[in-house]
């Protein structure tokens, strides 16, 4: 079926599609990963206590902990992405409501050229003619509207997902770093066969590591330089708001899409706002088809 979406797919449009759909196979591993992530993280822990020796089943338990945090760590990375991926489906479903009239436009092109090589003096050239203006004169409109929308959706898209790799690599660094942390309580001195091991004597210390790393965690804020936008200055039907009046074919009928236009993304901060909604894209024509994932 997704196959079959693509072929339908309008030409201008096929590309973001395959990109659209690959970032869906990308995201799907990332969930798979913290599926697996965690599952280890509970088997290292059972591991551990199953050694029978009391400082390995201390640590590998608290190991696990924060192993399991690494995993969900990448459940919210996929979770990100997938707004990222709604972004650049605004760009997606533009270019393919833009298609008609590019075809609109090269069909009379072509009927124009084949009346002049074969009916030089027919009257309908002249007709056909009028009508070529009327057209692009809308697909100049349409063009317009698609740069401004994939300019301003392109910078949206990848502050998000730059954003969210920025978070994942910053919180799981910092798991890490208190793994290491946990490693460091583990004696590892060998002895020699009778010696009986020293009872581990730093377990309070392995559950400071863990409010520490809990701690780190909630303290995390995102730190990052603001992507710059003009876009805010577009008006309704994706033009500049000094020229919307002017968003209007030569036949007086308005280029004004249906939807709303999205507004343009500031610093990408995702921790402070994760559930907002970025669907809602604008579009010269709405597409004859359904929005495919």
């Amino acid at each position: 079926m997704a196959t079959l979406r693509g072929m339908q797919q309008p030409e201008l449009s096929k590309k973001l599609f395959k990109i659209i759909k690959s970032e869906n196979h990308a995201i799907g591993a990332y969930e798979t990963a913290s599926r697996e992530r965690i599952a280890i993280a509970s088997q290292l822990s059972d591991w551990g206590e199953a050694t029978g020796d009391d400082s390995i089943s201390d640590v590998s338990d608290k190991l696990g902990v924060l192993l399991s945090e690494l995993g969900e760590q990448e459940d919210v990375f996929s979770q990100n992405l997938e707004d990222y991926r709604t972004v650049l489906k605004q760009i997606r479903n533009t270019e393919s409501s833009v298609q008609p009239s590019r075809d609109h436009k090269g069909k009379i092109a072509d009927e124009i050229a084949k009346l002049k090589y074969k009916e030089p003096q027919s009257t309908k050239i002249v007709q056909l003619e009028q009508e070529l203006v009327r057209a692009e004169a809308q697909n100049l409109v349409a063009e317009a509207q698609l740069t401004n929308i994939t300019r301003q959706k392109l910078k949206e898209a990848y502050d998000l997902h730059f954003a969210a790799t920025i978070e994942r690599a910053e919180k799981q660094i910092m798991l890490a770093r208190h793994g290491r942390r946990l490693l460091n309580l583990l004696d590892d001195t060998p002895v020699v066969p009778g010696d009986t091991r020293p009872a581990f004597e730093h377990a309070q210390q392995a559950r400071q590591v863990l409010n520490d790393a809990e701690e780190d965690l909630r303290e995390w804020t995102p730190n990052l330089e603001p992507i710059s936008s003009a876009a805010t200055e577009m008006s309704g039907n994706l033009m500049p708001a000094q020229a919307g009046t002017a968003a209007t074919s030569v036949s007086g009928k308005s280029e004004e899409p249906e939807g709303p236009v999205g507004e343009a993304t500031t610093t990408g901060q995702l921790e402070q706002n994760p559930s907002r909604d970025v669907s809602g894209s604008s579009t010269v024509v709405q597409p004859n088809y359904e929005t495919s994932s």
